[in-house]
């Protein structure tokens, strides 16, 4: 587990993968065509916390849905990329155009699709449900499920290795 904190110390940005990893991976289409997504509320007050701490956050899939803008705008997260079908690709530029290195970049993915992204990165996650081949590349598999927490642990994680997590939670309890 230090290997994995001391990969979670340099994290500056995170980018999380929406269905599968920010929602249980269901997708609900209306009889309009309309796609419906379930969102985790503590999922989206870690990602809150995470950006309070001073690191970036990024939405990269693969789908196109105007949930995802919405729930972007909600949590304030302004990189928000969709319809990717190169994730590799389009971290690499993203990391370009911040000026980041890949070593202080998470990755969150589920599925084959997010390998060459999770293969760039200097911190890679997934989730239980992820297939074999994802969870070999990953640095780190959550306990938690996509849409049920996965996010918020992860976020966490990162907080609690550069010191922050105790500090931000401790405001909760103040009156």
């Amino acid at each position: 587990m230090q290997k994995i904190y001391d990969k979670a110390k340099r994290i500056r940005l995170a980018v999380f993968d929406v269905d599968g990893v920010m929602t249980d991976g269901t997708l609900y289409l209306t009889d309009s065509g309309e796609e419906i997504k379930g969102f985790n509320s503590r999922d989206g007050h870690g990602m809150k916390m995470l950006q309070d701490s001073g690191v970036e956050i990024a939405f990269l899939t693969g789908r196109t849905s105007r949930c995802v803008e919405l729930r972007a705008q909600d949590l304030g997260i302004k990189l928000v990329f969709q319809g990717a079908t190169d994730k590799g690709r389009v971290l690499t530029d993203l990391l370009a155009a911040r000026k980041i290195e890949a070593s202080a970049t998470a990755f969150m993915g589920d599925d084959v699709v997010d390998l060459p992204a999770l293969l760039r990165c200097g911190l890679a996650l997934t989730v239980p449900d992820a297939p074999p081949l994802v969870k070999q590349h990953a640095d780190y598999v959550t306990q938690a499920s996509g849409g049920r927490g996965a996010v918020r642990e992860v976020c966490e994680l990162i907080m609690h290795a550069q010191g922050l997590l105790e500090g931000l939670l401790t405001t909760y309890l103040k009156q």
